[in-house]
């Protein structure tokens, strides 16, 4: 049976509410598998796939360094960016306006039991997304997200990528740099990889983009990569 995931576009929301909105949704669906595991329901599991964007944040993984931020948590006021410690993965990394961020709520018991395999999975569908639009990019052995001429001394990252699981539901994602202010990178050791640099579709096309439109291709590509039927909240 194909599942049938509903998407749920957020539009620009503050890093904490959307973060609390994932939690709801997350701890539904492991409460929900739980009582379908004891035989207490027979309602099934859904899955949503979020999009939005977020204004100037930082926010650190689990196994992230602190030092990787690179000026006093004082100081973020300033450049008008908030800083947040989360329960992902990986380690630090920047959202904001002009960059798709994605947040996959799967039960990936509909999907395949295998975490490798969804981050990679992930990273396929921004590969595609960006071949789209004129840009090859691919993987870096050894690291995730999403890179551009890879091996080379011109390595850059164009996507970075953060999951949690639990009980086979995901939550946390993907953020694909569109139209993103880079200044931003400037402040931390993205991802905690410090001879690496960032990028754009933007400043890698030389032109803005239409953030609706390489959204609208990205789920296309997470729809077929995934093999998921979607309908809009």
């Amino acid at each position: 049976m194909t599942p049938q995931v509903e998407i749920i576009d957020k539009g620009l929301i503050d890093y904490k509410e959307c973060w609390d909105f994932q939690e709801d949704l997350f701890k539904e669906t492991v409460d929900q598998k739980i009582l379908l595991r004891d035989g207490k329901s027979d309602q099934q599991t859904n899955d949503y796939l979020i999009f939005c964007q977020h204004p100037h944040v930082y926010t650190l993984g689990k196994s992230g360094n602190e030092q990787n931020l690179l000026m006093a948590e004082a100081m973020l006021k300033s450049i008008n960016a908030q800083y947040y410690k989360i329960n992902r993965g990986g380690d630090i990394t920047y959202h904001g306006p002009g960059q798709i961020v994605m947040y996959p709520i799967f039960d990936l018991d509909h999907f395949f039991t295998d975490i490798h395999k969804y981050m990679r999975f992930l990273e396929e569908a921004v590969i595609l997304t960006l071949a789209e639009f004129g840009i090859k990019a691919g993987r870096v052995e050894g690291l995730t997200g999403v890179w551009l001429d890879g091996g080379t001394p011109k390595e850059r990252k164009i996507c970075a990528m953060g999951v949690k699981a639990s009980r086979w539901v995901t939550m946390h994602g993907i953020a694909l740099n569109v139209n993103t202010d880079l200044s931003y990178f400037n402040h931390i050791v993205p991802c905690g990889i410090e001879d690496k640099s960032v990028t754009s579709m933007e400043k890698e096309l030389g032109k803005r983009l239409d953030l609706t439109q390489v959204q609208e291709v990205l789920k296309e590509n997470m729809a077929n990569i995934f093999n998921f039927d979607y309908k809009n909240a």
